[in-house]
């Protein structure tokens, strides 16, 4: 046998070797929680019934850590301003840090009114609804890590309560205009997020790249770009990750993210000047600027998903918790310190075992970022959740991430598209005033090297001299549509605009499945 097949054979054999470790890995902590939380709930059928929803609930946080932590950490890996080892041990920790701290003692049990539990008969059937939409959701987000493609973690669980909660008690259960409102974020979260993330780049490169000395630019907007990071996410830390800790009105937030921003701008403005000392006056070095404000950004937005998010994993656990022991159906419950550990840690570890390859997806696979480009979807995120959080406007962030990275490659797209258009007028103009081969260069070299004002002037003598020749409506459409199809990834676009439609009713459907069969069984 020749040694290439060898090698095709050992890498494949080791390929499911790290598969098979990380799932056993998976199943010991699912056994570990059932083993746990036998020690400390009553030997009862109710009993045994919150066991097996803590591992449901350990297998849900697992599914959360694989999928959703990748919108926080995936733009800094994919422009490589950090390792994705050293994005999964910064995650981990500041998720597990805003699980703990900022997680809340008490938690919804139907999020966002998502049914009326009036209109569930009783207590078992709440608890079998619950474990349903757990169930469900958990399925749903393990079949989209495993096809690669980042899904929102609340609407798989809005779409599982939904689901179950429909087979329990009807089609009136549902809040129907909640969930119009949910379906309309699908569309609002990623073009508000594409939107933000667009105009950020393109007044990156209109005051510094598309300058002559990018240095010099840099050291003025650079700082001010920080400072505007550091206002939108000390405002977003106030507002989401610690709501549950400090309850403040927007403005006194805002006033508050005022003074960081104004303190943080002055330390970077030291910083960005001292370090643009020894770099060149090219877009590469001037990208590098933003990789310490893109670590912390990694660091904060998990911070403020563990306090946020971890709700996903442990709040219908919760629920569950609270109706066996109580024997009621309440609107919220109190979260055990044991309901929130298994959350912190299930996060964690599925974000360590699974989290890679959805780090790739949402880093590198839809469009290539660089430390600039992942800047402005991260500031996007922040900007976003603060926006649709004053507006009343239900956002998702894995939607808003996912469609500032796109936002960030369309704008790409259309400036790169003109560009190539431009250049064609250029080449144009010259054919028809009889210039030769090497004049077009040297125009064409001079113009690169202008500054935007003077790319403007140059490019109004040109067609003001221009009269007839140049590129046809539809050589300008083919060329652009060239470009496009480098830039972005179509095939990733359908695909996770495919997942985001399907995520709610395909999770309400397992729910209602699952209800079905927990209550055929128990009864």
């Amino acid at each position: 046998m020749k040694l290439k097949y060898l090698n095709q054979i050992e890498s494949a054999t080791a390929d499911s070797q790290n598969e098979l470790f990380r799932l056993g890995i998976a199943v010991v902590f699912i056994a570990g929680i059932m083993i746990l939380t036998s020690d400390i709930i009553p030997n009862t059928a109710n009993g045994v019934l919150l066991v097996a929803a803590a591992a449901i609930g350990g297998y849900m946080a697992l599914n959360i850590g694989a999928n959703d932590v990748a919108n926080n950490v995936g733009p800094a890996v994919g422009s490589q301003a950090i390792t994705i080892f050293w994005a999964i041990v910064i995650a981990a920790i500041f998720e597990a840090s805003g699980a703990i701290i900022a997680g809340g003692d008490v938690v919804k049990t139907v999020k966002k009114g998502i049914i009326d539990p009036s209109l569930i008969g009783n207590s078992d059937e709440f608890i079998w609804l619950m474990m349903g939409a757990l169930l469900a959701a958990s399925i749903w987000l393990n079949i989209a890590t495993a096809t690669g493609t980042p899904v929102s973690t609340t609407h798989a669980i809005v779409g599982g309560v939904l689901g179950a909660g429909i087979a329990a008690g009807g089609m009136g259960v549902a809040d129907w205009e909640q969930m119009g409102a949910i379906a309309a974020s699908w569309v609002i979260s990623p073009v508000m997020g594409g939107v933000i993330a667009a105009t950020t780049l393109y007044i990156i490169k209109r005051t510094i790249t598309y300058q002559k000395d990018m240095l010099k630019a840099a050291r003025i907007m650079v700082p001010a770009l920080i400072s505007l990071m550091a206002w939108a996410f000390g405002t977003y830390l106030i507002l989401k990750g610690l709501k549950k800790i400090i309850k403040l009105e927007f403005s006194i937030a805002a006033i508050i993210g005022l003074f960081i921003a104004v303190a943080v701008f002055f330390v970077s403005k030291a910083v960005i000047n001292k370090r643009s000392e020894g770099l060149s006056n090219e877009k590469k070095s001037i990208s590098t600027l933003f990789t310490i404000p893109l670590i912390c950004s990694a660091a904060l937005l998990s911070f403020a998903h563990g306090a946020n998010d971890v709700a996903n994993a442990v709040g219908p656990l919760a629920a569950i918790n609270d109706a066996i022991f109580t024997a009621t159906i309440s609107t919220k419950a109190e979260i055990p310190l044991w309901v929130m550990l298994i959350g912190a840690v299930g996060i964690s570890l599925g974000l360590a075992l699974y989290g890679p390859k959805l780090i790739r997806v949402v880093g590198s696979e839809i469009t290539e970022l660089d430390q600039t480009r992942a800047y402005c979807v991260a500031l996007a995120a922040a900007i976003t959740v603060i926006i649709a959080s004053q507006l009343g406007l239900p956002v998702s962030s894995t939607h808003v991430a996912v469609g500032a990275v796109f936002g960030v490659g369309f704008l790409r797209e259309a400036i790169k598209a003109n560009y190539a258009t431009i250049i064609e007028d250029i080449k144009a103009h010259h054919i028809q005033h009889g210039h030769t081969e090497e004049s077009v260069e040297q125009f064409l070299n001079e113009f690169e090297q202008a500054s935007f004002d003077e790319k403007g002037i140059m490019l109004s003598k040109v067609k003001t001299e221009l009269k007839t020749v140049g590129l046809s409506e539809q050589e300008r459409k083919n060329l652009k549509k060239l470009h496009k199809k480098q830039l972005v990834k179509r095939s990733a676009l359908y695909k996770i605009a495919a997942a985001w439609v399907i995520t709610v009713p395909a999770a309400g459907v397992l729910a209602a499945m699952f209800y079905y069969m927990l209550r055929g069984m128990l009864l």
